[in-house]
C-alpha cells in the first residue's frame, strides 16, 4: 500500500483528493492535515510515503513546510498541489526539493499518475515545466528581483499584491505585525521598490498574477 498524507486547508479540496485516491486499491490515506503544524507533528512520529501538499497553507507556506519534511522524513515524496499554473511556481517548488508539481485544476486527471511516478523515485512535471526547469538551471547567475526572495518573503509578496494588508497577513500566517512589516521592508529593499503599488505593477509585468 502507498501511504499518503493530504495537506490542504480547504475541506472541499481534501474531500475531492480523498475521493480520487480512494478509487485506487493500493493507495491508503493515513492522515489529513489542514495546516503545516499538523503535517510536521504527524511526521515527527509517523512515516508516510507520499505527502500531497498545498503550496498555499496557513501559518507557513508549502515550500516552508517542505524544508522541515526533508529533515523529519527524508524518504517521503512530496507532491506540491497548487492553484497556480505551472509557469508560476513549478521551478521554485522543484528546486526546493519537491518530487512533483500539479495544479488543482488538473488533479482529477493527473493525481494518480503523479503519485505513482513519484513513488517510483521519478519526478512528476509537465513537458512545459521540464523546459522551464532546464532553462532555469542553465541560466547565468543573473536573477530577477523576485527570484532573490526567500520563500517566506515571496509568500508575503504574493499576499501583498493580492490586496492583503499587513495586519491581515500577520493573522493569516500566525506572525506579529512587526514581523510582517520587517519582511515587507526587506522585500522592498531587495527588489528596489518603494511602495505596494510598485510591487503590484511588478507582479503584473512579470506575470506573477492572473
Amino acid at each position: 500500500m502507498i501511504s499518503t498524507l493530504i495537506a490542504d486547508d480547504h475541506l472541499l479540496i481534501r474531500e475531492g483528493l480523498r475521493k480520487i485516491l480512494s478509487e485506487e486499491e493500493d493507495i491508503e490515506i493515513v492522515y489529513e492535515a489542514e495546516n503545516g503544524q499538523q503535517v510536521l507533528d504527524y511526521l515527527a512520529s509517523q512515516s508516510v510515503q507520499v505527502l500531497i501538499l498545498d503550496i498555499n497553507m496557513p501559518m507557513m507556506s508549502g515550500l516552508d513546510i517542505l524544508k522541515y519534511v526533508h529533515k523529519l522524513s527524508p524518504d517521503t515524496r512530496v507532491l506540491i498541489l497548487s492553484m497556480y499554473p505551472e509557469d508560476r511556481f513549478a521551478v521554485r517548488a522543484l528546486k526546493a526539493g519537491a518530487s512533483g508539481y500539479i495544479t488543482k485544476a488538473s488533479a482529477g486527471d493527473e493525481l494518480i499518475s503523479a503519485v505513482r511516478k513519484v513513488i517510483d523515485g521519478a519526478r512528476y512535471i509537465s513537458p512545459e515545466a521540464t523546459e522551464m526547469l532546464v532553462r532555469e538551471l542553465s541560466k547565468p547567475t543573473d536573477r530577477l528581483p523576485h527570484e532573490t526572495l526567500s520563500e517566506r518573503e515571496f509568500q508575503i509578496l504574493m499576499l501583498l499584491v493580492k490586496g492583503k494588508n499587513v495586519r491581515s497577513i500577520a493573522e493569516d500566517l500566525g506572525l506579529s505585525v512587526n514581523t510582517v512589516n520587517t519582511y515587507r521592508a526587506r522585500i522592498f529593499e531587495k527588489m528596489s521598490l518603494k511602495s505596494t503599488q510598485e510591487l503590484v505593477r511588478y507582479a503584473y509585468d512579470h506575470k506573477l498574477l492572473e
